[in-house]
């Protein structure tokens, strides 16, 4: 009898524990997450012809095999979050089986995150392209086809992983290639896209489990944020509030991504109105801090305040080498404002930063950490990031009703802002501003 009363305790504390998990809603859970680092180039390479066995795909694009202490190293500079960019597709059999051996190594790196209290977002990253360039083939046939493939995938990840809390979400797809430039029929583009997103979810609910209410993210069209606003690619999902949207940003590609001059346009070295070198051709012209903000402020119109938040899964910009002439200094400001700009406007908005890490570790190059050494390489873009997240509030749940954003914590009693975010050292002395979470007014 008492053995019985133990095992209905036990019982009674399994559901409290799976009915907490199922309390946690998007935005309360995007509230914990930010900021996000990416392990990139990763786990995502294949098919890799020099490399005979597919757990080696591990370190066919970077050197590094992922370790608990390099999870530590993560955490310890203060990121939340672990975003797993993963390949599925490519370490299938004919049945679109997926490789054991494969699913349990990346089990393992996921543990090896919940372990240090992380949040994972796991996803099916490019995957050589089965799906996210698949769009210029939308014959019925095919999408049913991918639907089909797309659901077993997510039913076996989904299975692996059902049991897994709410720091375990999912992400259904990466860059899916629809309603690009290129395009020649974008409302078909989001109508199969859609149906993607669909088959997606639908997989993932039907295990059971914790996954009947896990947090389930959902790609725009390119992960554009422009696509985003001017289309609605959110599936139907019968679980309230368990739906994040995914957004990628590397703008302007003149600063983020270009490594040399072309006859359209320049490289920009100087990014940030106080950060342009006299006289030199390479200050930005466009996508400076308006533009930035603007593009956060969408999400927040269409998503964020109507409570599906946001996440900015990829994020980051070139840091160079100045070449002889051009200010090394500026270029070095450029990089810090940039990421803390970018970082303080998506937090501002309810966008979830996931900034992109590679391990090259070269200059020119946007990566962050050194996994090799378990070293900072770019500490002005560390700076930028931890320090953008942490200006401001996340703006859907307060400390009150949250105890869950450890970034409120560093911000000192009583400090006020203006209405776009902005900290203030004092009262304003006339109009609106925020205190404590709250919006006066001094006339």
């Amino acid at each position: 009898m008492k053995h019985f009363g133990q095992i209905i305790i036990s019982l009674f504390i399994f559901q409290l524990s799976f009915s907490g998990v199922a309390a946690q809603t998007a935005m309360e859970i995007a509230a914990d997450m930010y900021p996000g680092w990416n392990l990139g180039n990763t786990m995502e390479p294949g098919p890799c012809n020099w490399i005979s066995d597919p757990l080696d795909y591990e370190t066919a694009w970077q050197g590094s095999r992922t370790t608990q202490e390099i999870i530590d190293f993560v955490k310890a500079q203060g990121f939340r979050s672990v975003r797993i960019p993963c390949a599925w597709y490519v370490h299938c059999d004919a049945n679109y089986n997926i490789d054991t051996k494969w699913m349990d190594r990346v089990q393992e790196i996921v543990d090896y995150c919940i372990k240090d209290s992380l949040y994972v977002v796991l996803n099916d990253h490019y995957d050589n392209g089965w799906i996210e360039h698949s769009f210029a083939d939308r014959t019925e046939q095919s999408v049913q086809k991918n639907c089909a493939i797309l659901g077993m995938l997510w039913r076996q990840i989904a299975n692996r992983f059902r049991n897994y809390d709410h720091h375990l979400l999912f992400a259904g797809m990466n860059e899916p290639d629809a309603a690009g430039d290129s395009s020649k029929d974008k409302e078909g583009d989001i109508a199969t896209l859609i149906r993607y997103e669909q088959a997606f979810v639908n997989a993932v609910r039907q295990t059971g489990g914790n996954n009947a209410k896990r947090v389930l993210v959902v790609q725009s069209p390119s992960t554009s944020i422009d696509l985003a606003t001017d289309y609605d690619v959110m599936p139907q999902d019968n679980v309230p509030d368990a739906m994040m949207l995914e957004v990628h940003f590397y703008s302007p590609y003149n600063f983020t991504m270009m490594t040399k001059d072309e006859s359209w346009g320049n490289q920009f070295f100087y990014w940030g109105v106080a950060n342009h070198v006299t006289g030199s051709k390479h200050n930005a012209t466009w996508g400076e801090e308006t533009y930035m903000q603007s593009q956060m402020r969408q999400m927040k119109n269409k998503y964020t305040s109507k409570g599906i938040p946001v996440i900015m899964g990829e994020f980051g910009t070139l840091w160079r080498v100045m070449p002889e002439g051009e200010r090394q200094d500026k270029h070095d400001a450029s990089i810090y404002s940039w990421y803390f700009t970018l970082c303080r406007y998506a937090v501002y908005n309810g966008v979830v930063p996931f900034v992109w890490d590679t391990n090259a570790c070269h200059r020119p190059s946007m990566d962050i950490l050194n996994r090799k050494t378990l070293s900072v390489f770019n500490e002005l873009a560390l700076k930028g990031i931890m320090e953008g997240c942490a200006a401001v509030k996340w703006p859907y749940v307060t400390a009150v009703e949250s105890p869950l954003n450890p970034h409120l914590s560093p911000l000192a009693p009583h400090s006020i802002f203006d209405l776009e975010g902005h900290r203030l050292s004092q009262v304003p002395e006339r109009g609106f501003y925020i205190k404590d979470g709250k919006k006066c007014v001094k006339k």
